[in-house]
């Protein structure tokens, strides 16, 4: 009898999950990540990341709404580096208008937050979460919780002696929020079309190209915290060269001097779109059809961005398709590995 109830209650717990739900839930995190990281650009390029100068958890959930509390506000961003060495005599209205971005970004990470706690908390009181996945989702929690943490050490960083966040840790606080959207993905993936391995398709490509994509998105975190998008503006020559005199002086120059990390970016983007353009074709001779059609035509388009950036002096409006770009290879990426170690039929 007892035996009886136990395999009546497991029964009962399986048929509660809700996979299908789950997935469509992640898929939807997915999506708030990827905005995050467009946003995150936007708020790059107009310099907009040090304006606020606290991390008030709660309180800074709500944006200054009264003259005196966008006075206090103003005059906490005048005491730092950025204002002093950069923005010395900027307007009230001119402040408005940098906190704005800041703010946004600050809102729509804890939104997130929420939107990932709150549908776990009741998936998982209501026993709808698959076995297996739990660990799973709540690592992805951890690295949510992690993201905020990483983002204020990045911020304080630019806060004394410089007018910029410190470029390391811009490239740590951007891939841990890839790693966070190709984790949902990943997840979502093994809902829908299910978690066991494949030995009939090509794969060997997964870990290589991942590897080669992380580096490269990587160095381009350098080259945005650097600002070494502004090092050279013409292509396919670097300073009327193929490889700029002085560069890679020493070691520390290939994450410092702004002229070696844009010519180690734009360099590795030619091995890089081969490296996937090769894959995206093997993928299609093997049936993967729209997955290879993605891949291939995001990296050709990610490619031509990256000139454009370039040769038009880093505007804002480039310079930020460019970083999402990025975030949506990265997805595809996703889509194509799992398709190859682990996807249906289709």
């Amino acid at each position: 009898m007892a035996t009886f109830v136990a395999s009546s209650s497991t029964f009962s717990t399986r048929a509660a999950a809700r996979p299908q739900a789950i997935a469509i839930w992640l898929l939807f995190m997915a999506g708030l990540v990827f905005a995050m990281v467009v946003v995150g650009g936007i708020t790059r390029l107009t310099e907009s990341g040090l304006s606020i100068t606290r991390w008030d958890v709660v309180s800074g959930t709500l944006p200054p709404l009264t003259d005196a509390q966008w006075q206090r506000q103003f005059d906490l961003y005048r005491q730092s580096s950025q204002y002093k060495l950069m923005n010395a005599g900027m307007s009230l209205a001119a402040f408005k208008g940098i906190f704005f971005w800041e703010y946004v970004h600050r809102l729509l990470g804890r939104l997130i937050g929420l939107a990932f706690a709150l549908p776990l908390a009741w998936f998982w009181l209501r026993r709808q979460i698959p076995a297996g996945y739990k660990l799973r989702l709540l690592a992805l929690f951890a690295l949510g919780g992690l993201q905020g943490t990483i983002g204020w050490w990045m911020v304080a960083s630019g806060l004394v002696d410089r007018t910029e966040v410190a470029p390391e840790r811009l490239a740590i606080h951007l891939s841990n929020a890839l790693i966070i959207m190709a984790g949902c993905l990943w997840t979502a993936l093994d809902l829908i079309d299910g978690d066991i391995a494949r030995h009939d398709r090509p794969a060997r490509w997964v870990l290589p190209v991942t590897l080669l994509l992380s580096v490269q998105i990587v160095w381009g975190a350098f080259t945005a915290g650097l600002r070494a998008g502004h090092a050279s503006d013409t292509w396919p020559l670097m300073l009327d060269a193929i490889v700029p005199p002085g560069i890679l002086g020493s070691a520390r120059d290939a994450i410092a001097d702004p002229v070696s990390v844009q010519f180690l970016h734009r360099s590795l983007a030619y091995v890089v779109a081969a490296a996937v353009l090769m894959v995206a074709w093997r993928l299609w001779r093997a049936g993967a059809g729209v997955r290879a059609l993605a891949l291939g035509g995001l990296v050709l388009v990610q490619f031509l961005l990256g000139v454009l950036v370039i040769i038009n002096h880093v505007p804002i409006s480039l310079g930020v398709a460019h970083q999402g770009v990025a975030a949506l290879l990265v997805a595809a990426t996703v889509w194509a590995a799992h398709w190859s170690r682990r996807g249906t039929a289709t």
